[in-house]
């Protein structure tokens, strides 16, 4: 007699690439193709890991370096320009069965920061690494540094100029230019056949951001938190984030208030960090694997793949 067929294991991921004043009347048909192709490879790369039964880490890590590698999202090649004409990157992640973390920031010589960050979390005793001391590490640990150059793109290059001769001794973006702007981190939440969740986040900042600026996606608990009841990754103005410790908040809302992660989600976005000033969004998922996106802008490219394989690209606000 043939043994009854164990339940399939659930697995899920979704993905974000930033928020902000997205609309889809200033998108050519030409660039929102460009950006749901680039979501939908990010998904499915991650995805294909956590169908094989690899682990939500690594899925998390390789979906990451697809939009790093993406000159459309601020994050590794696609990163803006600080002040004085540079690129600084910083990324974190953490995963949820032992609570481990990594982060690194305003490194410009790592092409994947993602990866690096994750080399803190294994390889190292600290959590947070930044700048030259985390190029030193990055060397020790074998990663090839990459020319500065690498991370030029004209697009924005030009943003760059553009504010500069608008106003040359602006330090960064206003709270009602930030209102007005897109943040384009990207981030990871995946879940695997373990029940492991990790989280992951990836930017290069603010444009014309200066003094070694460093917003929330590299600190845990504001732009990366993951736990056995959620996981969740930011994108937005960060100092909001940063003061509001969103991420770690929402997974609060979760374990003991027992929210659900939508519902805990919604009341950090769209009611706390609103009535802060804050502008952005999240996406997460918790151990069932319900996937959560929640923001407070016109748009958040974004995307998932959920327990029964359903994928889902967006980009704009729902009507």
């Amino acid at each position: 007699m043939d043994k009854p067929s164990s339940p399939k294991a659930k697995t899920a991921i979704v993905i974000h690439g930033g928020a902000g004043t997205i609309l889809k009347s200033k998108m050519t048909p030409e660039i929102e193709q460009a950006y749901i192709e680039a979501l939908e490879h990010a998904l499915k790369t991650g995805h294909a890991i956590l169908e094989k039964g690899g682990s939500s880490t690594e899925a998390v890590k390789a979906t990451i370096v697809t939009m790093e590698d993406s000159p459309l999202f601020n994050a590794g090649k696609g990163a803006v320009f600080t002040h004085e004409g540079n690129n600084e990157l910083d990324a974190s992640i953490m995963v949820s069965n032992d609570l481990s973390a990594g982060a690194i920031a305003g490194v410009s010589h790592i092409k994947n920061p993602i990866l690096l960050a994750d080399k803190v979390r294994t390889d190292s005793k600290h959590v947070l690494m930044a700048r030259e001391g985390a190029e030193e590490f990055a060397k020790e640990q074998g990663f090839e540094l990459v020319d500065p150059q690498y991370f030029f793109t004209q697009n924005r290059w030009d943003q760059l100029q553009k504010i500069i001769k608008e106003d040359p001794d602006k330090m960064q973006l206003s709270e009602d230019e930030a209102k007005n702007s897109k943040f384009g981190t990207v981030g990871a939440v995946a879940l695997d056949k373990d029940g492991i969740i990790t989280a992951g986040t990836s930017t290069g900042g603010m444009t014309n951001k200066r003094y070694a600026r460093i917003g929330d996606s590299p600190i845990i608990g504001a732009g990366t938190y993951a736990n056995v009841h959620c996981g969740i990754s930011a994108t937005g103005h960060g100092e909001y984030f940063i003061r509001a410790a969103v991420a770690y908040d929402i997974c609060a809302l979760v374990e003991y208030k027992k929210e659900t992660i939508q519902g805990a989600a919604d009341i950090v976005i769209l009611d706390k960090l609103k009535k802060m000033g804050g502008d952005g969004g999240v996406i997460g998922l918790d151990k069932d694997g319900n996937i959560m996106m929640s923001f407070n802008t016109p748009g958040m490219y974004r995307g998932a793949i959920d327990v029964d394989g359903n994928i889902t690209i967006e980009i704009y606000q729902k009507k």
